[in-house]
């Protein structure tokens, strides 16, 4: 019986093989265990409860969409709770895609621009590996914001993405606005009506 990291390695390169190609519009197919945004996962990002509040307070409201876990390309930890109050953008990218790395530079200026604003927050995977995450980043200037290495695609699997180059858009309350490719105009007119 084939393991959950064999099935989801399987996965990845039978999406990657036809995400990569084409130009981009068509919509992404659904992918078998995909969740709906805010639904569980089957492994990987694990689920966290909402901050503590320091005593006397009202605890935080942190969004379901956001209660998830993950580490960071460069090793660190990533809470989604940490984007709750703030408009955010999640960047699906692969390392080893020409599209993404086509746009990084748009995708980097966008996040320069609205930082104040809105959160914004690569999600590399699909079997992109480490380093090669690492030396997309540096290579790309996408460094100014955090990227998650997320190779199992637990985060993808949450938001329900299933190819790279896509967008996962939220709004101040964590509900998912938009799912999708968007071209570079389109991103910055959806980030401006985010704010």
């Amino acid at each position: 019986m084939p393991t959950t990291r064999s099935v989801a390695v399987a996965l990845a390169a039978a999406l990657a093989l036809s995400a990569c190609t084409g130009s981009g519009d068509e919509p992404p197919a659904a992918a078998p265990g995909s969740t709906t945004p805010g639904g569980s996962t089957s492994g990987g990002a694990a689920s966290t409860p909402p901050a503590s509040a320091p005593a006397g307070s009202a605890p935080a409201a942190v969004p379901e969409t956001l209660e998830f876990t993950a580490r960071t390309i460069d090793g660190g930890s990533f809470t989604g709770a940490s984007l709750a109050g703030k408009p955010a953008v999640l960047w699906f990218w692969a390392a080893w895609c020409t599209r993404c790395r086509g746009v990084a530079d748009s995708v980097a200026a966008v996040q320069r621009d609205n930082a104040n604003r809105v959160n914004l927050v690569g999600v590399a995977g699909l079997g992109s590996g480490d380093e090669a995450m690492r030396r997309f980043a540096r290579d790309t200037g996408v460094e100014g914001f955090p990227h998650l290495a997320d190779d199992d695609g637990a985060v993808w699997r949450r938001f329900g993405v299933t190819s790279q180059e896509q967008y996962v858009l939220l709004d101040s309350t964590g509900k998912v606005v938009h799912t999708g490719p968007l071209s570079q105009a389109d991103l910055r007119r959806r980030v401006a009506e985010l704010t």
